[in-house]
């Protein structure tokens, strides 16, 4: 099929059904397009082709793209015809070929179009111009080209390619010169063949080009200008300036060096674009005052056209040089690398040296003064007084201006200072070292007078001790030194047996071990001489001290050192010192005394010493009655290296003070003694048993009644204690006596300790619940209160006398019957004591007034018998703390428990109670005594009461 470009949509292209002979209408045929679907459609039931909605624009259609054959340009598709029930399906192809039309105006590529031509090109010559494009073809593609307007030195031709298109072409018809016109603007259409026709036009610009026809030409043609010598590179020197008429790079002009030598080549930059000259290194002019060189400007036609001009630098002087100084031997005085020898007996203004002095500057700054500086004897002076000699060249004679002494000054550095006139001026200085020449003159000299050098002890034989080093002033011969040995002045011993020395390099050795315990010091005398003629010599003392060296042991002056110290002394006090010494010095005699424990650990954290007197203190007080000795060590370290030690054993004893109060263990406080009234003189009671935890002295104990015997019935040994019956008993001296017994030691100052002895004097115990209860009474009772026998004896008879006294005044019938019922009174009073059920009006523990000029009756009854009634004496005891209790006063405890126990010596029985007297309407409770136990931390302090280890306390208990 056939169909044009650009239609509308639904146009028909034809029936495939027909083309096919294909009968349609029946229904049981269908078409259905299966590609091609883009730009086509088919009626299923008719199978008419024709276009979809989508235009068709062959110029954009892919595949028709450079394609020129209008038969080229189709579009593929394909149809299948189904059967009834697609029991059958035929697939056909087609093809839809695509007319062209004219719908695209021809356009050159760009609406300015350029062409360059040069000028002075040839009349004939062609150029090719720039297509235009159509995207049409054939008959609707582009047809011709025109000018619009035809200059006289242009013409368009347009000629037929091979392949059918139409090229323009601009032909040259005339002469062209850039420097007259340079460009051309024409019109230039196209038109294709189409109906109606389409065209399009563009600008054509002719742009004429430069040929190389004209040369470069500079401003001037010598240019010459001045520079300062050591200006610094890129400093601007001139600039050399060319014109060239033509124009691109026939007219660009670029200069070069021409004729120029190496040197200006290296020195100066030339800008070859700028043409600007500057300093590429820096010019001294002392090397080339003035560089002469050709500059050519070249443009950059093909071929290039020249010219050259003609430059003249002239360098400038600077003061950049400073004067040169050169000093030359002079005459017979030899000068060799800058040292000149010269013999100290020398005459004043001899000339020693030349010197030459320059300067490569000009002018002024080539102009040089010279001068010698410092305060040498030396001067200079002109070496010639022409006038023709060069300001920046001249030369010295170097004189001696003042006499020579090789002893004073050996060498002499002499300055020589140059100096220019420039601005600023430049200096420049060279020395010469003179050296004078010596005569022997001189003797050799040591340093010191005396050289002191300290040595180790122990050295091995042959180590060096010291160098020694004398120094001569002369030189050569005179200054070659021999050292020997020499005995000092003030010692007469040869030091040759102990000590050389090398006679060339003086190294001082030892021949011979040095122990500085046995001396430390040695002096010998070393002396120098020179090889001089006549020889001279010096000589120095030596004095050489034995330094130490840890090879002794600490000493203790004793093996074991003992020390008496009194106990209670106060914490950190002194009580020893222990000596120890080392034979060593310095650091190796340095000692550390500490403290060693000893085999028992005894004086771990109580003793200390200090380091620098051996002084031993204790950080405790001591107590002799826990410890009385203390054994230790003291060790002794010393600073050495290696370090040594020793040790010394320590024994402290600790002597007693009286420091602690008797104590007594019988009778305690609470106890009691029951003594029979018929008891013989010197018999013995009780015996106080009193202990002392101090020693000596201060351990010996004596005893005294000091309170509670005003009938002096008793006594007690001073020595033993034992408390003795002294005085006879009489009824009154019945009942309990408390003796106050007081132990005293013999200790400075003494301490003492009371205690409470009771006695109940009677001739048995029947009720020991009322005797205890005295005994309770009576520790209760003041020290000061005598408590001894029977209270209400005396009191009755007082009584007695004032009834007697008052019957016998009134009348005898009374009397007789007062008498009768007195004697009655009297007699029961002195059988039972207190009646039962009557209560004193007093205590009967209370002092009374005794009157010692009356007498007690006697009872009648009593006469009776002519054997003493009180046969025995029975002692009650109170129980010792462990249960323990004495059987009879002088035994030792035992352990039968019981409180109150008594047992009777020798009576039985039938000894008559008297403990019958005591007793009382209302019963007292029965008393148990315990000992109280003391306060603890009371030395040193004399007992002025009970002591405390003898107080008791009573608790209720039954004793049967």
């Amino acid at each position: 099929y056939r169909l044009a470009e650009e239609g509308p949509a639904d146009i028909r292209i034809g029936n495939v059904a027909s083309d096919l002979g294909i009968v349609t209408g029946s229904g049981e045929v269908t078409f259905s397009l299966e590609s091609g679907s883009d730009y086509l459609k088919i009626d299923n039931m008719t199978g008419e082709l024709s276009t979809t909605e989508r235009r068709i624009d062959r110029e954009k259609l892919p595949q028709c793209q450079m394609i020129f054959d209008e038969n080229e340009c189709f579009l593929d598709f394909e149809v299948s015809v189904i059967g009834p029930s697609q029991s059958w399906v035929d697939l056909f192809e087609g093809r839809v070929i695509i007319l062209d039309i004219n719908d695209n105006t021809p356009t050159f590529p760009s609406p300015v179009l350029t062409l360059t031509v040069e000028e002075n090109r040839p009349v004939g010559t062609l150029y090719l111009l720039p297509t235009a494009t159509d995207r049409d073809f054939g008959r609707n593609g582009i047809e011709r080209y025109e000018l619009l307007q035809e200059p006289s030195v242009f013409e368009l031709q347009v000629a037929d390619t091979l392949d059918g298109e139409k090229q323009p072409q601009l032909i040259v018809k005339g002469a062209l010169d850039r420097e007259q016109r340079d460009s051309y603007e024409l019109s230039l259409r196209v038109r294709d063949g189409g109906d109606p026709a389409r065209s399009s036009q563009a600008i054509l610009r002719v742009l004429i080009t430069d040929v190389n026809d004209n040369s470069p030409r500079f401003e001037k043609s010598v240019y010459e200008a001045d520079l300062a010598e050591n200006s610094s590179p890129g400093t601007p020197i001139l600039q050399l300036r060319a014109t060239d008429l033509d124009v691109g790079v026939n007219g660009q002009i670029e200069y070069v060096f021409g004729a120029a030598t190496e040197s200006v080549r290296r020195l100066l930059r030339l800008d070859e674009t700028s043409g600007w000259l500057s300093v590429l290194h820096r010019i001294d002019r002392e090397e080339v005052n003035q560089l002469r060189f050709t500059v050519m400007a070249r443009d950059r036609g093909q071929p290039p056209k020249t010219d050259k001009a003609t430059v003249v630098l002239n360098i400038r002087d600077e003061n950049d040089n400073v004067p040169t100084i050169d000093i030359r031997k002079i005459g017979r005085i030899p000068l060799r690398d800058g040292v000149a020898s010269v013999a100290e007996d020398v005459l004043v203004d001899t000339p020693i040296a030349l010197v030459q002095v320059s300067d490569r500057d000009q002018g002024e700054n080539g102009v040089v003064t010279c001068t010698v500086v410092g305060d040498v004897p030396f001067q200079l002076k002109p070496a010639s007084e022409g006038e023709g000699e060069p300001q920046n060249k001249r030369k010295y004679f170097l004189h001696t201006s003042a006499p020579l002494d090789y002893e004073a000054v050996r060498d002499y550095n002499v300055v020589i200072v140059a100096v220019d006139s420039g601005s600023p001026s430049l200096s420049s200085n060279n020395s010469l070292l003179v050296r004078v020449g010596d005569t022997n003159d001189n003797p050799p000299m040591f340093s010191q007078a005396v050289l002191e050098v300290s040595f180790p002890e122990n050295n091995l034989p042959g180590e060096r001790v010291a160098t020694v080093v004398a120094t001569d002033a002369d030189s050569g011969k005179n200054a070659e030194i021999t050292y020997s040995l020499e005995a000092s002045p003030l010692s007469s011993e040869a030091p040759g047996s102990i000590f050389s020395i090398d006679p060339d390099s003086g190294d001082v050795s030892v021949q011979a071990v040095l122990d500085r315990e046995q001396r430390d010091t040695y002096e010998f005398q070393v002396t120098a001489r020179d090889k001089g003629v006549p020889s001279l010599q010096g000589s120095t003392t030596v004095v050489v001290r034995v330094s130490d060296r840890n090879d002794n042991e600490p000493r203790f002056m004793q093996d074991v050192f003992t020390f008496y110290v009194k106990e209670n002394l106060q914490p950190n006090s002194p009580v020893g010192m222990v000596t120890v010494m080392d034979f060593d010095k310095g650091r190796n005699a340095e000692l550390s005394l500490s403290i060693q424990p000893g085999d028992h650990d005894q004086a771990a954290g109580i003793f200390s010493i200090e380091n620098d007197t051996g002084t031993i203190f204790s950080t405790v007080s001591f107590d002799r009655e826990q410890q009385t000795s203390y054994t230790f060590k003291v060790k002794a370290v010393d600073g050495g290296e290696p370090p040594r030690s020793a040790t010394a054993t320590v024994s402290l004893f600790v002597m007693d003070e009286n420091d602690n109060a008797p104590t007594v263990t019988f009778p305690s406080n609470s106890s009691y003694t029951v003594l029979p009234p018929s008891s013989n003189m010197r018999t013995v009671v009780a015996t106080v048993v009193a202990t002392d935890a101090d020693t000596g002295l201060n351990a010996d104990l004596n005893y005294s009644i000091v309170g509670g015997n005003p009938f002096k019935l008793f006594e007690i040994d001073p020595a033993s204690g034992v408390v003795s019956l002294v005085g006879k008993l009489a009824p009154k001296h019945y009942g309990l006596h408390r003796l106050v017994v007081q132990v005293n030691d013999s200790g400075q100052p003494p301490q003492s300790t009371t205690a409470l002895l009771h006695v109940f004097v009677n001739e048995s115990l029947s009720n020991a619940t009322v005797v205890e209860s005295q005994v309770a009474r009576s520790l209760h009772t003041p020290l000061a209160q005598d408590i001894a026998g029977d209270p209400s004896y005396e009191l009755s008879k007082q009584r007695l006398s004032i009834v007697i006294g008052v019957v016998a005044g009134i009348m005898t019938v009374i009397l007789l019957i007062l008498v009768v019922v007195m004697a009655r009174y009297c007699r029961s009073k002195g059988k039972h004591g207190y009646e039962a059920g009557k209560k004193d009006h007093e205590d009967f523990f209370t002092p009374q007034q005794h009157d010692k000029a009356k007498k007690p009756k006697k009872d009648k009854k009593g006469k009776k018998g002519k054997q003493p009634l009180y046969s025995s004496i029975v002692t009650v005891e109170a129980s010792k703390p462990n249960g323990q209790r004495y059987d009879s006063v002088n035994e030792k405890l035992s352990d039968s428990p019981g409180i109150g126990r008594y047992r009777s010596v020798n009576g039985g029985p039938g000894s008559p109670d008297l403990a019958r007297h005591y007793k009382s309407s209302s019963p007292l409770p029965t008393v148990q005594l315990h000992p109280q136990s003391p306060t603890a931390g009371k030395k040193h302090q004399a007992v002025q009461d009970l002591p405390p280890a003898n107080t008791f306390v009573g608790a209720g208990d039954n004793i049967s």
